[in-house]
């Protein structure tokens, strides 16, 4: 199967070291394998999405020397899909009432992500007097059917259990938009998506989307997160947390920055064109390692 990847990045604000370090492992991994490197705007939440940023990102990425392939995909434009897929899930969906105070008291637990596991207040149906505010997945009982195992091409052997880690876990928000969960499991299987290059903030997603792929009957990705860039405070480099947009007047040096943190060693580039030449060959030379290491476990 021809290899697709994707960078997916949501339009709050510009191109931040972070988010670049995610956009230039995914770019060269779909490179080096020959394949598709699709850009897709993860807009869904739409109240959050700042104006003009999303033209501003793209803008980034060509001058950058990262051009993607076929057509561009907006979340917000594709919210029947996401009500299709949830149709289809059938029994699996239930209505929720409870607000996030609720839970944080009824729970007592913290997930792995370190928010509240839902205690399955109204999984078998609503209070009396209540209305569904959200949309929820229920998951397997504790056991084998929950706990969800897959290989990360950087991690290694990745498990989780659904039932005692996160609980049944949000398809649609009390604002009525569609959940991260749902959408990306829904778009990266309706562009073929085969592998996901992505920042290790998102590994502990990871298991409630193949799971969600298992009951829609989706093709599970390969999967590789890379380790997130922090700031001095030790938090996740990203626009809530002071990132700022990239300088892209010399587009070399934040190209470098992003290969150093990956660990490519890239340093005797001295113009883009030889960047992306030493950095393909470092990519391919990181993927030989991790698999002699693999190989070796």
């Amino acid at each position: 199967m021809p290899y697709v990847g994707r960078f997916a990045p949501s339009p709050t604000g510009s191109l931040h070291a972070g988010s670049l370090v995610a956009a230039l492992a995914s770019f060269l991994d779909a490179r080096v394998h020959g394949g598709s490197w699709l850009v897709r705007i993860e807009d869904v939440d739409e109240a959050r999405t700042v104006p003009g940023s999303a033209d501003d990102i793209l803008q980034t990425l060509r001058t950058l020397g990262m051009q993607w392939d076929g057509e561009l995909i907006w979340q917000s434009r594709r919210s029947g899909l996401y009500q299709q897929a949830c149709t289809q899930l059938g029994e699996h969906v239930f209505g929720c009432a409870c607000t996030r105070k609720e839970i944080e008291q009824a729970s007592g637990r913290l997930g792995s992500d370190g928010a509240a596991i839902y205690p399955g207040t109204c999984r078998n149906g609503l209070p009396a007097g209540r209305q569904a505010r959200a949309l929820r997945l229920k998951v397997p009982p504790p056991g084998p059917d929950s706990r969800i195992s897959f290989h990360d091409q950087w991690f290694g052997d990745v498990s989780q259990d659904l039932a005692t880690d996160v609980g049944d876990f949000v398809l649609r928000r009390a604002d009525g938009y569609w959940a991260y969960q749902l959408a990306v499991v829904v778009d990266d299987a309706l562009q073929g998506v085969t592998d996901i290059v992505r920042g290790a903030d998102l590994l502990d997603s990871t298991p409630r989307q193949l799971y969600l792929q298992r009951l829609l009957g989706y093709p599970a990705p390969r999967y590789l997160h890379v380790p997130t860039v922090s700031n001095a405070r030790g938090e996740k480099l990203s626009k809530q947390t002071g990132a700022t947009a990239l300088d892209v007047r010399n587009p070399l040096q934040p190209l470098k920055q992003a290969a150093g943190f990956l660990g490519l060693d890239v340093e005797d580039a001295v113009t883009t064109g030889m960047f992306w030449q030493r950095a393909l060959a470092a990519w391919e030379r990181l993927l030989g390692e991790t698999q002699e290491r693999d190989a070796g476990a």
